[in-house]
């Protein structure tokens, strides 16, 4: 495990751990980030145990030799969670919220992708082979890059609801929400067709931690015992820790990966 690796791993560990933690503490999934219809049966049961697998796969990234197995059971595992939001898009393809949905989940996917592709172990002859390596860590940015495109124009089709989750000490809140959603999508367009692609990585890492530190943080602050608040803390980590982990293994970091 590099050094240049391991700080986006330590964020995406601490953001599965709090989510697991979560999901055992309510017997629930991670709320809209998580649709999993009420009708199922089990479904608590269910939700025990995928708050227990994101622990354990959340301590295992912690150690090399967990690792492994780790991001063998997590790449798989975000896979389903982006396929819930599949059937919202096929009923409502015109209502952007759903893509934004899906955008926020597709960008979970790609982190968790690429940390399957640099610690996988897996042996040249896997049928799983063609997901490691070079070319599955560009793809993993490219999907990275078309995800926050639709996570951007949100800002600018929900301007307003956008705009109310600025902090209120900022001046001119929807200039901000203009901002931020043309940014995303520049720093998407930057990644998808290599145009600086770890400068566009890392501004979308740093909005997104910024976004979780100052809009969930006090939202905790504020309500400490209500589960909303703190889910999204964590969902907002765990999706900024993936864009970390892009950043990390941008084209442009490639030099540094190689020489750790």
């Amino acid at each position: 495990m590099t050094r240049a690796q391991q700080p986006a791993l330590v964020l995406f560990a601490v953001g599965l751990i709090g989510l697991g933690i979560l999901a055992l503490i309510y017997g629930d999934f991670a709320l809209v980030w998580q649709p999993v219809a009420a009708w199922i049966p089990g479904r608590t049961a269910l939700a025990y145990g995928s708050g227990g697998l994101m622990l354990a796969v959340g301590v295992g990234l912690f150690f090399e030799v967990s690792a492994a197995w780790a991001v063998r059971i997590l790449l798989p595992y975000l896979i389903v969670w982006a396929l819930l939001k599949v059937p919202a898009l096929v009923v409502a393809p015109k209502i952007e919220g759903v893509w934004l949905g899906e955008g926020e989940l597709t960008m979970l996917l790609a982190g968790g992708w690429i940390l399957f592709a640099r610690f996988a172990a897996l042996s040249q002859d896997s049928r799983l082979a063609f997901l490691t390596g070079e070319k599955a860590v560009r793809a993993a940015c490219m999907l990275f890059g078309i995800s926050l495109v639709p996570v951007g124009l949100s800002h600018l089709v929900y301007v307003q609801i956008t705009a109310g989750y600025v902090p209120a000490w900022l001046p001119a809140r929807t200039f901000w929400a203009y901002l931020t959603g043309a940014g995303q999508m520049a720093c998407g367009l930057g990644l998808l067709f290599s145009v600086l692609p770890r400068v566009a990585a890392v501004a979308e890492a740093c909005m997104l931690s910024l976004f979780t530190l100052l809009v969930w943080g006090p939202a905790i602050v504020a309500a400490p015992t209500t589960r909303l608040p703190w889910t999204a803390f964590f969902i907002s980590w765990i999706i900024a820790a993936a864009g970390w982990t892009v950043a990390v293994n941008s084209r442009a970091g490639k030099h540094n990966l190689a020489a750790e």
